[in-house]
């Protein structure tokens, strides 16, 4: 059983939705992530998503794509966020940490070769916003066999067939973007998504993360309502960019925001 199948286990058991946390890796210098990422566990966190910085980050809003250049002018690249999850992994073998990006840095390293830095490093999941599930017969078994979690996007436009035929190629669970947009726009409205997860459920048989539109404690209690898990990333990243010169307030201010959302969620 893979670390993210176990936690969600672990979550329904005790009655209690995921709290998954996006930060850039990299993002404002290579020496903060790690420490954040520690905090953000200690804060509440049970799936921690790490964003693997990239030139031209179309999914993502202005807040998230200024992240990506603080993390590339640091001289962030795939191989030092793998190295940023080893070193995770000394402290924390429990935590599951999925890496967020895009295709062209993947490619460039190649698949195998990435998939297997993965397992070395301690990876529990890909999510790769621009793999679209009709291209991706030759990539799931490359990760399936290494016990790596491929994750998927299903937006409010998502047909049911793509739904089956995501559900049929993902493991681990499914991000469902709340919004027709990009990261850190627009309002959320929880009915729809209530009634669009209730559509997904019974399309796909896993897990359900929503996010785009979390923006504090209220929404992510609301969200947690409806969903198996809560996807929180421009609302932390923001913290990070407003302390990024004095980096050591960096780690306390996103743990005090995610702890916010822990305890509504919990309530």
């Amino acid at each position: 059983m893979s670390r993210i199948q176990a936690c969600f286990e672990q979550l329904n058991t005790s009655g209690r939705k995921a709290l998954i946390p996006y930060i850039t890796a990299g993002d404002p210098n290579r020496e903060v992530t790690v420490p954040v990422m520690h905090a953000m566990v200690e804060a509440g966190a049970d799936i921690i998503e790490l964003g693997v910085p990239f030139s031209d980050p179309m999914a993502d809003g202005p807040v998230i794509q200024k992240a990506c250049e603080r993390a590339l002018e640091s001289g962030t690249s795939l191989r030092d966020v793998l190295a940023m999850v080893a070193e995770f992994r000394r402290r924390d073998d429990r935590t599951p940490v999925v890496l967020m990006g895009y295709l062209n840095p993947v490619e460039a390293m190649g698949y195998e070769t990435f998939a297997d830095a993965c397992v070395s490093a301690g990876v529990d999941g890909v999510l790769l916003v621009d793999l679209p599930p009709e291209e991706c017969e030759d990539i799931v078994p490359r990760f399936r066999q290494r016990g790596v979690d491929l994750i998927f996007l299903v937006a409010p436009t998502t047909t049911d067939e793509r739904i089956r035929r995501i559900g049929e190629a993902a493991s681990g669970y499914l991000y469902y973007v709340s919004l027709k947009g990009v990261t850190g726009a627009a309002t959320l409205n929880v009915e729809e998504v209530a009634s669009r997860v209730e559509t997904i459920r019974n399309l796909a048989q896993l897990p359900i993360g929503v996010g785009f539109g979390i923006k504090d404690a209220a929404s992510a209690r609301a969200v947690s309502r409806v969903a198996d898990g809560v996807v929180v990333g421009s609302a932390l990243v923001n913290q990070i960019a407003a302390n990024a010169q004095r980096t050591e307030a960096i780690a306390p201010a996103v743990a005090a925001v995610l702890a916010d959302m822990r305890s509504a969620m919990d309530e």
